[in-house]
């Protein structure tokens, strides 16, 4: 991988192991930022900031980030560039793509950090972002249909607006927008329910594994109001709220997972220990969903993930990668002596890059 302007990083270059890789370093030095750069090439955007230009060094132009993904034996060149205020490039072996939904889910990747806590801790949106980024990369008309409905979402969100400022209102035009989230709305739908019935079984074995506990039981359920009713039927019953709110009230934009454990929600009634178990299987299903249908592992990014959980939960992590469960990883931590003993017991090949305030050593 090749940095140039990235964040923190004038210039970098690093080789990586195909087993383990490791950054270690003092808090604000960058080493999350080379996980980022990494998470960049293959969903060509920030985990940390969605702001691209805010993601070109301090003082500078503009910013470019490079890398080889080697899948066994075919290498691909990936180019990310982006100067400021100017629309982002992206290329695949010197071919710039037409669309960036294009490369979604060509190399697909996991990211294991302790902003997951949102997914329990934070709103509707968080839980959505994540069957979004899980489906996004492994079902390419998922992808279209989402971004087609959320443009329709804020085009009808606009008109809803500007027929307040006008005091006046369009039925006819509503109707033509409804036609549209129906079409584009109820594939999303459909899939997500699917995912999540198949999901939820990859979850619990996972979280069995990690809590060792046979006397917690968590659940998944996918919640919607199109539950309720035909899509059609509800966004015509929700015309007038959505005429006073200035929104669309109705629509998969709403959806939401609930985290149940034991009959409780986990956000209310849960541990930490248990909501950290839950976090980390809701992500190690969602790598296991991704190589059961990419048939290629994700890569597997863990940042800060060792200072974040108990010895017994690092040592079921442990125990799965000594198995050989993952392909390449990605670590980052702040002390080199203790991830290096952590790692010797596992047997795997690893490799550890000091950083230092944006200059990196192996």
């Amino acid at each position: 991988m090749h940095l140039v302007n990235f964040k923190n990083y004038e210039l970098a270059d690093l080789t990586f192991l195909p087993a383990v890789n490791c950054f270690t370093g003092l808090n604000g030095s960058g080493k999350t930022n080379l996980l980022d750069a990494v998470h960049y090439l293959s969903v060509c955007k920030s985990f940390l900031n969605p702001a691209d230009n805010q993601n070109i060094k301090q003082s500078e132009d503009l910013f470019v980030i490079q890398g080889k993904f080697d899948n066994d034996g075919n290498e691909d060149e990936i180019f990310c560039g982006l100067k400021r205020n100017s629309k982002k490039q992206f290329k695949r072996n010197q071919k710039e793509y037409e669309r960036l939904a294009d490369h979604v889910g060509s190399f697909p990747v996991v990211l294991i950090s302790p902003e997951d806590s949102v997914l329990i801790s934070g709103g509707s949106e968080e839980r959505r972002r994540f069957i979004d980024n899980t489906l996004s990369q492994t079902d390419k008309n998922y992808l279209e249909n989402l971004i087609t409905y959320n443009k329709v979402i804020v085009q009808r969100n606009v008109a809803l607006k500007q027929f307040a400022a006008d005091r006046r209102f369009d039925n006819d035009l509503l109707a033509i927008y409804d036609e549209q989230l129906v079409m584009f709305g109820m594939p999303v739908y459909n899939t997500r329910k699917a995912f999540l019935d198949e999901f939820a079984g990859v979850f619990n074995a996972n979280y069995q594994f990690i809590c060792a506990s046979g006397g917690e039981f968590a659940k998944l359920e996918y919640k919607s109001q199109l539950d309720e009713g035909e899509f059609t039927d509800l966004l015509l019953a929700a015309r007038d709220k959505d005429r006073i709110n200035q929104y669309t009230t109705v629509g998969i934009h709403k959806d939401d997972i609930q985290f149940d454990m034991n009959g409780n929600a986990v956000k209310k009634f849960g541990s930490q220990g248990q909501q950290k178990s839950f976090i980390m299987s809701l992500k190690l299903a969602q790598f296991e969903y991704l190589y059961k249908v990419k048939k290629v592992k994700p890569l597997l990014l863990l940042d800060d993930l060792f200072d974040k959980l108990d010895d017994i939960r690092v040592q079921k992590i442990l125990q799965m990668v000594s198995l050989g469960n993952f392909g390449q990883i990605f670590i980052t931590h702040t002390d080199h002596t203790k991830l290096a003993a952590i790692l010797e017991t596992t047997g795997t090949e690893y490799k550890i890059f000091d950083v230092q305030q944006g200059t990196v050593t192996a």
